[in-house]
Parts: C-alpha cells; sequence; structure tokens
C-alpha cells in the first residue's frame, strides 16, 4: 500500500462525511455543517492533485492506484453533481438537471464502453485529454460555487455560464473518449471480418 494510495482511500472515506453533512445543512441551515461540507469536499479535491504528484515524483503508481484514482474522482464528483440537483431552497441552489444527466449519462455510458473494449481487446488504454480535466475543474467549480453559496443575482449568472461549459465539455470529452474506444476496438483483429 503506497502513500499515493492512502491518501486516495482517504479521499474515499472524505465522500459519505461530505454527503452527511450536506444533508444536515440543509435539514437544520447550521452553518457549521455547509461549512464541514465544504471543507470535506476541498480537501477530497485537493488531495486529488496530492496523491497524482506522489504517485509520479515517488514512482508509487501501482495497479491498484489505476482503478482507486478515478474511482474517487467519480465519487466525489457524482455524489456532489446527485445531491446538489435536488430542490435545497432556500439554503443552496440547484445543480441543472440537464447537467445531472449529461455526467451520469457520460459516465455510464463510458463504463459501458470500456468494459466492452477491455472484453474485446483484452486491455484498454485510456489516453487523458485536457478537455476531460477541464470537465471535472468545472463540474467541481459547480459544486463549490453551490456550497459556498454564491446565489445573488451577479453570482447566479455566473453559475448558469460555468454549468453550461461544464456540460458542454463534459459531453465532447465524452465523444472524444468514445472515439478512442472505437480506434481501439477497430484495430482489434477481432472486429476483422472472419473469412469462410
Amino acid at each position: 500500500m503506497t502513500t499515493a494510495n492512502k491518501i486516495t482511500i482517504l479521499r474515499i472515506l472524505l465522500i459519505p462525511l461530505f454527503v452527511v453533512e450536506v444533508l444536515y445543512f440543509v435539514q437544520t441551515g447550521n452553518e457549521i455543517h455547509r461549512m464541514v461540507a465544504v471543507l470535506s469536499f476541498a480537501i477530497a479535491a485537493i488531495l486529488d492533485g496530492v496523491d497524482g504528484y506522489i504517485a509520479r515524483h515517488y514512482n508509487q503508481r501501482s495497479e491498484l492506484g489505476t482503478v482507486l484514482d478515478p474511482l474517487a474522482d467519480k465519487l466525489l464528483l457524482v455524489s456532489g453533481i446527485v445531491v446538489l440537483s435536488f430542490d435545497h431552497a432556500p439554503r443552496l441552489a440547484q445543480i441543472p438537471l440537464w447537467l445531472t444527466g449529461t455526467i451520469i449519462g457520460r459516465d455510464l455510458f463510458l463504463g459501458i464502453g470500456a468494459v466492452i473494449v477491455r472484453l474485446t481487446v483484452g486491455t484498454i488504454t485510456v489516453r487523458p485529454r485536457l478537455l476531460g480535466k477541464l470537465a471535472t475543474v468545472l463540474q467541481m467549480a459547480v459544486i463549490l460555487w453551490i456550497l459556498l453559496e454564491w446565489n445573488g443575482s451577479f453570482h447566479s449568472g455566473w453559475l448558469k455560464w460555468i454549468s453550461l461549459g461544464a456540460g458542454i465539455c463534459t459531453g465532447l470529452s465524452g465523444l472524444l473518449y468514445i472515439w478512442d474506444g472505437m480506434r481501439q476496438l477497430s484495430s482489434h483483429p477481432s472486429s476483422s471480418p472472419t473469412q469462410k
């Protein structure tokens, strides 16, 4: 168990704390719960960069890490997106349902595609893309924006633009990952026509 993997596991353990604190804040209006939710989400997001740096800088890349790291990212983002997609007025703004559908739909589609490529080809090569990283950053920004209660008329206008940017980047990055998967499938001999 490397240090990077321990940090990733800590990130995963912070997710239930984040969700519970958001729900407690919505129910009670106690600002302490909102601040704990903001801190737990922010720490989990920051530790994403820390565990990646440690894995690269100290040569702690591992098979477990290649599974846990993206899993921690997805669990954190999807839990934040889902919990904030419900109407928590007047305490918190709501993430647009079209954005929730775009993010979850893309992740489900890519997960199914990854399984198909893995079963057909035997291995899958995932090449991180700048657009995918930008989508992740914008999704995190939407969640933090809502948790920080920047809901005034000026700020809510910005929230719409950040949400739109997150949706566009999420959708386009999904298409690029699908393109990569199709190329991997088409280059494999099993996709060639069989000879009779």
